[in-house]
């Protein structure tokens, strides 16, 4: 190719009469104040995904976008009124979306959708076991805050010393960030700006189609089991199985934006469990479990029900988890291996030519290599606030001693910088995995009779924090490195989004725990399924599997093997 074709496609190139502004300048009041007002709106977004489907797809792009066009229509009506006004750039652009993604990703670290909910009284009620007063907490606005401030912060700087290895040097992926980064960049064309008026014009009169049609479904809607989310499309037989069409608009936005493959998987689920294991089991009644059992009873049905969907969970978690922990030592060796050889070289002098950076790189790395946070920063953070929720989260839960909490900090370095490092050549961030491993050891440790569901859920909640918010980070440096946003700004905009997040995420969530008393419950229009099966995985792994209903064991391990084969 061309040097003259290699110029036309240069990022750099087009932004190079610009002034990139200090870090401190790209952090503007009216970028932070947009940022609170679209990390409400996104937090009701996604705090709603967690509550219905517990699928909560990527945001980054909805975020640059409607922070695009709210900060470019600030800018211009301004200027038409004739007040002096800062252009709009690319920076705080990205310091929005940094906001805006730290602050709704709170929503889903902080479990009010899975461990946090599913500590409650109501999830605890559907299982018959290990629901005494020692194994339930019901949420609570002020604890719900604190132990988001205590957790959600100590990530940030677990991974902060490494960003330049990360981003400069192995040259991570991040294909979010990097397709984020793209996104803002062209923006701030004038041809994107043209194509970003047209997506939100777009973006418009979908919600429109999408809040008319929830309006129309209200009215014809009496009771909690009537109207078109519990319309028996197939018929009253298969309405009973829970085959029926509801007619949500959530739903099939969730299923626009997910990968064919997920909701071919949900679908040969839903028919393979509903449709035909459950009806066979439920002959057995009698049989495999007794018939005088509630329909919640972990002992009867809702236990095959419950822990053979754990089991396949879990085997594909762990397939996953090896997987890419596996990609990531395999990505890691081969790294440092390429490094000692031209270290080798270089001592040697026989080193080839290494390859001229381009433009962009050059540009890039100077701005990146600019505004560095001191390592020490990093190194005072982690053990301070690591020592502050040591002594500060057994007030909150009793149950979790601080030696938990401090065996969690000893090893949440490694297990943050795998999940980044794995997040970064996959996309995948195993915040889940991670969290699930802390259940299942915490809780075994601490025991059923000392609060080891609680014990095991909070610890949970530890772990997905410190490991969601390190792979969330250095994504943000990926979308600030390649939009030239100092790194300074990136951590400062995720400290802020993510405080944002710590206080907007539980008021939003408090609004439906109290608007809706079934919140959590199996027939409720916000049923939030991976609450139980947390709460499950946290029974199980601290009562074992001498509880489980005849053959259930047996039919969990074979389903454990097929999501380790899936």
């Amino acid at each position: 190719m061309s040097g003259r074709g290699m110029e036309d496609e240069s990022v750099e190139k087009n932004f190079e009469s610009k002034e990139v502004p200090g870090w401190q300048e790209q952090l503007t009041v009216r970028s932070l104040v947009v940022s609170f007002m679209l990390s409400i709106l996104f937090t009701f977004i996604v705090m709603k995904l967690n509550l219905t489907t517990g699928i909560v797809p990527s945001l980054s792009v909805s975020v640059g976008l409607l922070g695009f066009l709210f900060v470019n229509s600030w800018t211009k009506i301004l200027h038409k009124s004739g007040f002096l006004a800062h252009p709009f750039t690319r920076q705080e652009n990205t310091v929005i979306q940094t906001c805006v993604v730290a602050s709704a990703g709170v929503a889903f670290s902080g479990g009010f959708g899975s461990y946090l909910l599913a500590m409650g009284q109501a999830v605890a009620r559907q299982s018959t076991t290990a629901n005494n007063p020692e194994n339930i907490k019901n949420p609570k606005l002020s604890w719900m805050i604190g132990f988001l401030l205590l957790t959600s912060f100590v990530g940030l700087f677990s991974v902060l010393p490494l960003r330049k290895i990360m981003i400069i040097d192995f040259k991570l992926i991040y294909p979010s960030g990097t397709a984020t980064a793209h996104l803002i960049n062209s923006f701030h064309t004038p041809r994107g700006a043209k194509k970003a008026k047209k997506q939100v014009r777009f973006l418009g009169k979908f919600f429109s189609f999408s809040f008319l049609w929830g309006f129309f479904q209200w009215f014809f809607t009496a009771t909690e089991t009537c109207g078109f989310s519990n319309f028996p499309t197939f018929g009253l037989k298969a309405y009973q199985s829970k085959f029926y069409f509801d007619f949500s608009a959530t739903y099939v936005g969730v299923g626009m934006i997910c990968p064919y493959i997920i909701n071919v998987s949900l679908l040969f689920g839903a028919v393979l469990s509903w449709g035909i294991m459950w009806p066979l089991i439920e002959k057995r009644e009698g049989d495999w479990y007794s018939a005088h059992l509630s329909s919640s009873s972990l002992n009867g049905l809702q236990g095959y029900r419950v822990f053979i969907a754990i089991a396949m969970i879990l085997g594909d978690g762990l397939y996953n988890f090896v997987k890419i922990l596996g990609r990531t030592l395999f990505g890691l060796y081969h790294q440092l291996r390429d490094k000692n050889m031209n270290s080798i070289h270089d001592n040697t002098k026989t080193s080839p030519p290494t390859l001229a950076l381009s433009y962009d790189e050059q540009r890039r790395n100077h701005f990146f290599l600019k505004d560095q946070v001191p390592t020490w920063v990093a190194i005072v953070g982690y053990t301070t606030i690591a020592a502050i929720s040591s002594a500060t989260i057994p007030l909150i839960f009793h149950q979790l001693k601080w030696y938990h909490i401090v065996l969690i900090y000893i090893l949440a370095p490694a297990l943050a910088f795998c999940n980044a490092y794995g997040c970064g050549l996959t996309n995948w961030s195993m915040e889940a995995g991670y969290g699930k491993l802390a259940i299942f050891v915490i809780g075994a440790w601490a025991g059923a009779s000392n609060g080891g569901v609680i014990a095991g859920l909070a610890a949970c909640g530890v772990m997905m924090n410190i490991v969601s918010t390190a792979s969330d980070l250095t994504q943000d440096f990926k979308t600030g490195y390649l939009t030239l946003a100092s790194p300074r700004t990136m951590f400062v905009s995720q400290i802020i989004g993510t405080a944002m997040g710590c206080v907007i995420t539980p008021c939003v969530f408090w609004l439906f725990y109290k608007a809706f008393s079934d919140l959590g419950l199996h027939a409720s229009p916000y049923p939030a399924p991976y609450a139980l099966m947390y709460r499950n995985i946290a029974i199980l792994g601290v009562e074992g599997v001498s509880s489980l209903p005849k053959h259930c064991l047996t039919l969990c391990c074979g389903f454990f093997y097929s999501g380790l084969g899936y």
